[in-house]
């Protein structure tokens, strides 16, 4: 009889949801194989009160998940895809992406009252720079505060009066079923997401040919094409996932569509641009769009946050 798969996850409550979500596909399609989970707390999760933008380095929420999988402690890990890092360690990789949930950010407000009727002096909670400057750049009255904590914890700092709106994920309200708490989802028009945001990524080793051949029936190709395109446009310009670097890709009619964005931190300064290309060459448009919008200045911009291409 094999052993049982481990599979690796964060130990909040959103990440143990979505990881749960990943064993029940898994029970569904090998229903011989025992699937158990196994918590390890990351980087980020061990300094719970330090701002993201003052921690060093990529891979904060996954780098303690991938030595495990490197040591054999752990048989896959699952991800949110805006979390994984541009360069994945040797010996691993992305066996699956997930079918891709709503890609968009959701504001909460203590009122109710939506982005555009909050009132001037309005104290907004993200920790994510590329949030804060788009924000800003739609409305600089707002005063932006940074926040941390699982989504649990900010919901609760929202109702203690802390803050007057925060801006989350919607697909992780959803996931929790706390959709009920979303007062408006922010159109990508406005608020373009994290590259790979709504999707979730499996990390397995290379080497590890069962459970790469068991890990196929969940990857889903339109979802793994935006992810990748998204990620490229993103590594093209040098970035991470802490800059204000936003993209969005989609398939219509067999194309793939990739709008991006880079933006001062302060919101004051934006630069969009969109591409279409084939679905079976998604690095290739996202380093397309990245040149259109270096040409547009994008290296200026983020020269300001002290990052420049490689």
């Amino acid at each position: 009889m094999r052993a049982a798969c481990i599979i690796g996850t964060r130990g909040s409550s959103l990440s143990l949801c979505q990881t749960q979500i990943i064993q029940t596909r898994l029970e569904e399609r090998v229903p011989g194989r025992r699937f158990v989970l196994k918590t390890i707390k990351a980087a980020a999760d061990r300094q719970p009160d330090v701002p993201l933008v003052a921690m060093s380095g990529e891979g904060i929420f996954v780098k303690e998940l991938e030595t495990a999988l490197l040591k054999g402690e752990i048989d896959l890990a699952v991800h949110s895809m805006k979390d994984l890092p541009l360069e994945l360690p040797k010996g691993l990789c992305v066996a699956a992406v997930t079918e891709r949930q709503d890609a968009r950010d959701a504001l909460a407000s203590r009122s109710g009252q939506s982005f555009a009727e909050l009132p001037a002096g309005s104290r907004v909670g993200t920790s994510s720079l590329r949030r804060r400057s788009q924000l800003l750049f739609a409305r600089r009255d707002l005063e932006m505060m940074d926040i941390r904590g699982n989504v649990d914890t900010r919901l609760r700092k929202l109702d203690e009066g802390r803050y007057d709106a925060v801006v989350l994920a919607a697909c992780g309200l959803i996931r929790l079923g706390l959709e009920g708490r979303i007062t408006e989802y922010l159109p990508f028009e406005q608020m373009l997401p994290e590259p790979g945001q709504g999707a979730l990524g499996i990390e397995a080793r290379r080497d590890d040919d069962d459970t790469l051949k068991m890990l196929q029936s969940l990857d889903d190709p339109t979802s793994r094409a935006c992810v990748e395109t998204e990620r490229a446009f993103l590594n093209a310009l040098g970035g991470g996932c802490r800059v204000p670097i936003a993209a969005y890709a989609q398939v219509s009619g067999g194309t793939l569509q990739l709008d991006g964005a880079v933006l001062s931190p302060d919101g004051s300064r934006r630069l969009h641009d969109h591409a279409d290309g084939s679905a079976d060459s998604p690095v290739q448009l996202g380093e397309i769009l990245a040149r259109r919008l270096i040409d547009q200045g994008a290296e200026e911009l983020l020269k300001t946050i002290g990052l420049t291409r490689p």
